[in-house]
């Protein structure tokens, strides 16, 4: 892909838009200018890349500026705009950051897409290849964009990348050496419009994949099961339900792997992490960081000790036999109703934030006779309530510090607090990880409390 003296638009300035920017000075192109709906005010580090010879154009999005570009590059978050997509149905390039990157890379990718869990999964592959004294780079969704890699990659390299559809949507050639899709459920339908345009998105990642590269997808998960009839890369598998013939399954509550030969890997009671989500999770790791060259026994000792990722199924606390649980990342309600079932005993569930298009009802078959009360908060309240209404007793709050308060009053010793909210953060706090941590600090200050109270 040639860059040089061309005009290029970034769409959105935060940090993927800043590592686009900052690699495509590099490649010396001929204007290069920034688009955001944010007015400059609220907008970091503007005046640094100004210096460096990048415009601004903000507060809107203009048609105008995407028409007279040669090639649009969208941060991931970014919708389809219609003047984006105007621009592209007029022959402007449109791509994401990690189709750009994908052009310059020197190295192995190994790309982990899905609904739900890609960044426990991404970790533990990351960690597990990393364990077996490989080279390896951990990027995508869950940290550092893939593009400020392209300088450091090198052909005895691998980089362990977590895809989202935002990303996807905008890619034409991205492909990835080794494909993980662990599951497919509704999400971000208030970005993607329609479940089949999501799906449509998601499935790129495996589209692109040619002869001789690699997929991994859950053999349990009825649409990504009819993608492997007509798959052009070798096909591998993991599944909690039945053995495979090349992949990962459960046997006699033990993990076990086939490739060259039938190998047992470790027992369910030996893994740390709660719910048979994260076992998918594990399964969908073992198998493909040992065909990206990942050692048996640091497959194992990684598997053992892994303890999860902030923010996911997290054990705060226990306040008088109260455990209180962090699940912030728990977005959608499938995520819920998982988070839900990994725990035997009576749940108070808080939902809500801001919608992302989603059907709330299902929740209603799905946490019954689990859940004994359900605290709602954020802007989905009302539809959550209008969904669950009849089904389980309902209180609305207005505060964190409130909702914490309510939940431990209305559990008893032995029951958990569950922060699986089924929607995104965005009408209180920046991302889901503010989230987490404000729940975490008030449960903390309830502990305070309580223990002051028991003093005096």
């Amino acid at each position: 892909m040639e860059l040089r003296g061309k005009k290029v638009v970034v769409v959105g300035f935060a940090r993927t838009g800043q590592a686009v920017c900052d690699f495509l000075l590099e490649q010396e192109v001929g204007q290069l200018t920034v688009s955001d709906r944010k007015p400059e005010s609220e907008l970091e580090r503007v005046a640094d890349y100004r210096k460096r010879g990048v415009e601004f154009d903000c507060g809107r999005h203009r048609l105008e500026l995407f028409l007279a570009a040669d090639l649009i590059v969208v941060s991931p978050g970014v919708p389809p705009l219609p003047e984006i997509l105007e621009a592209r149905e007029k022959g402007v390039k449109v791509i994401s950051e990690i189709e750009l990157a994908y052009h310059f890379l020197n190295c192995r990718l190994v790309g982990i897409t899905g609904s739900n869990g890609k960044s426990t999964t991404t970790t533990l592959i990351y960690r597990m290849l990393k364990n077996s004294g490989l080279k390896v780079h951990l990027t995508g969704n869950i940290g550092t964009p893939l593009i400020s890699f392209v300088k450091k990659s090198r052909p005895d390299h691998i980089i362990v990348t977590e895809i989202s559809s935002f990303q996807l949507e905008f890619t034409e050639k991205f492909r990835t050496d080794i494909a993980v899709f662990l599951n497919i459920s509704p999400n971000h339908l208030d970005w993607h419009k329609t479940y089949e345009n999501y799906i449509r998105a998601k499935k790129k990642l495996f589209d692109h994949q040619r002869p001789g590269d690699l997929a991994v997808l859950n053999r349990d998960d009825a649409i990504l099961r009819s993608w492997g009839r007509d798959q052009k890369s070798d096909l591998y598998a993991f599944s909690r339900k039945h053995k495979v013939p090349r992949g990962c399954y459960l046997k006699d509550s033990t993990v076990w792997l086939k490739l060259e030969e039938e190998l047992p890997v470790i027992k369910t009671r030996d893994i740390k992490l709660r719910g048979v989500h994260n076992l998918e999770n594990i399964m969908a790791a073992v198998v493909t960081s040992r065909l990206a060259g990942a050692s048996l026994p640091a497959i194992r000792q990684t598997a053992r000790d892994f303890r999860g990722l902030e923010h996911r199924l997290e054990e705060v606390r226990t306040i008088n036999r109260v455990l209180f649980v962090n699940d912030s990342k728990a977005t959608t309600v499938a995520a819920t109703v998982k988070a839900v079932q990994s725990y035997s005993r009576p749940i108070v569930l808080i939902l809500g934030g801001r919608d992302k298009g989603g059907d709330f009802s299902p929740l209603r078959r799905a946490l019954k006779n689990r859940v004994r009360k359900i605290l709602l908060i954020g802007e989905a309240k009302e539809k959550i309530r209008k969904a669950l209404e009849g089904a389980f007793p309902l209180e609305e709050v207005s505060t964190f510090r409130e909702l914490v308060a309510r939940a431990y009053q209305s559990a008893r010793p032995g029951d958990v607090v569950l922060l699986a909210p089924a929607c995104t953060s965005w009408d209180m706090f920046r991302n889901f990880e503010e989230r987490g941590r404000l729940f975490k600090k008030e449960v903390n200050y309830l502990a305070r409390k309580i223990a002051r109270r028991k003093k005096s």
